[in-house]
């Protein structure tokens, strides 16, 4: 669906394809870039100035060397391509100027391929996961952008009825508070993906959007830049996204997300959270305890009962008092019966409009919680296990199959007809029926 922000990406954390939700490195700085909390404005001018001035003539720009035949033959390829798409974006509302500034210089990009090819290989569990994404340098650094931009951020809370600390652990997690917002061009970045046509029509249509943001003068075509799979600025919009829901907070007649001053960004954010339902004052869930007996089969999204109805169950919160009304809500177990239980509402929905992988979403709620001052997650994880590879995945779901129970295909991602299919051969076999895709299950199938 068009409007669902990087859903492409966003495939389980816990059981595969963790480029999309990757958290950002715990580290505020790379080698020579400073931290970006706010705008520091004007800088570059002095820059400029020093070299339209200096005596000393320029020096020639150097030959690049010559490309390696295979990648030679590759741009060759992808040049014709743009020769081609360009009548498409042309019939699409893109003016000519704007495709001549935009693909000026534009060559093919092996690296975003390589970065495309290998991304659905590369797991994390959900713990690791979160160690990352909420470690103590992370809410620390949250605490300080938050302080930086607490103006703003309570002018975009009033605006939007998001809470500013949802807004800040999104941007932490997308470029760690804006000080890893992407390099990359976004124009060869998605024309390099279109081209290769694994995923063209998608990527293709991202295309198209990237140029109509830049037909619309809201950033210069070299100046957009962003992440290999055009994700861009400090909350990392894919274009589409953008031409949807990104707003002008600051009033200067541009949707500006890429510059220091994260405005702009940090509203669009709270603005599509808004868009999709966002209730404030609801939190997206809570740490709850289980009973002793507890029927596993009922931790499923699917099942939802007010606060009230779970604790008569004997699910509480950690105070060991029934969790207070804030709507229906289910029980997850990201990690199976040895891991921590949460008990989550609408709002855990809302974030998966932004990413739909369980721990990006878990990260996001609870490096929010941390920010404002709340506890570390109490349950214990299951720290012996590691994340299946995606062709553990994928024989996983195959030996399910063939075992009668139906995964509704084999494509290595654990969604919700797999963990149900996982469930079924748990009830089965007399298994703890918690639904989790583990390698102890996957040797049992064996």
């Amino acid at each position: 669906m068009r409007c669902i922000m990087r859903r492409w990406l966003a495939a389980s954390l816990v059981a595969g394809g963790a480029m999309a939700a990757e958290a950002a490195p715990d580290s505020s700085l790379r080698p020579a870039q400073r931290p970006v909390l706010f705008d520091h404005g004007g800088q570059g001018e002095g820059i400029q100035l020093a070299v339209a001035t200096a005596l000393r003539p320029a020096a020639r720009p150097a030959v690049p060397p010559p490309l390696e035949p295979e990648l030679a033959a590759a741009d060759l390829n992808f040049q014709g391509w743009i020769k081609a798409f360009r009548d498409r974006a042309i019939s699409q509302g893109v003016s000519a100027p704007v495709l001549d500034s935009a693909f000026s210089g534009v060559s093919y990009d092996a690296e975003v391929i390589r970065r495309d090819r290998n991304q659905s290989e590369f797991t994390k569990t959900i713990w690791d996961y979160l160690d990352s994404a909420v470690s103590d340098l992370r809410v620390k650094n949250g605490k300080a952008a938050m302080q930086a931009q607490r103006a703003r951020l309570d002018q975009i809370e009033s605006a939007y009825g998001v809470e500013k600390e949802i807004v800040v652990a999104i941007w932490g997690l997308e470029s760690s508070y804006g000080t890893f917002r992407g390099k990359m061009d976004v124009v060869r970045s998605l024309a390099t993906l279109a081209f290769d046509g694994r995923r063209g029509a998608f990527f293709e249509g991202q295309l198209v959007a990237a140029l109509k943001i830049l037909q619309a003068g809201d950033v210069a075509a070299r100046k957009m830049t962003g992440s290999w799979a055009g994700a861009m600025g400090h909350t990392q919009f894919i274009p589409t996204s953008y031409l949807d829901y990104a707003v002008d907070f600051t009033g200067d007649g541009k949707r500006d997300i890429w510059s220091d001053n994260p405005a702009d960004a940090l509203a669009s954010t709270a603005a599509y959270l808004k868009k999709f339902g966002w209730v404030k004052g609801q939190p997206w869930g809570v740490e709850v305890s289980l009973p002793e007996g507890f029927d596993y089969t009922l931790a499923d999204r699917e099942i939802e009962k007010p606060p009230s109805e779970w604790a008569a169950l004997g699910i509480k919160g950690l105070d060991g008092r029934p969790v207070a009304d804030h709507g229906p809500a289910a029980i997850l177990l990201p990690a199976g019966s040895a891991g921590a239980a949460f008990m989550i509402f609408g709002n855990f929905a809302v974030l998966e409009r932004y990413n739909t992988a369980d721990a990006y979403v878990i990260g996001v709620g609870h490096l929010a919680d941390r920010i404002k001052g709340g506890a570390p997650i109490h349950g214990s994880w299951p720290r012996g296990d590691r994340a299946l590879t995606l062709s553990e995945r994928e024989e996983m779901q195959q030996r399910l199959t063939q075992a009668g129970f139906d995964t509704d295909g084999i494509d290595g991602k654990i969604g919700p007809k797999t963990i149900g299919a996982v469930r079924a051969f748990q009830v089965a076999k007399g298994l703890t029926p918690d639904g989790y895709a583990s390698l102890q299950l996957l040797q049992k199938l064996r």
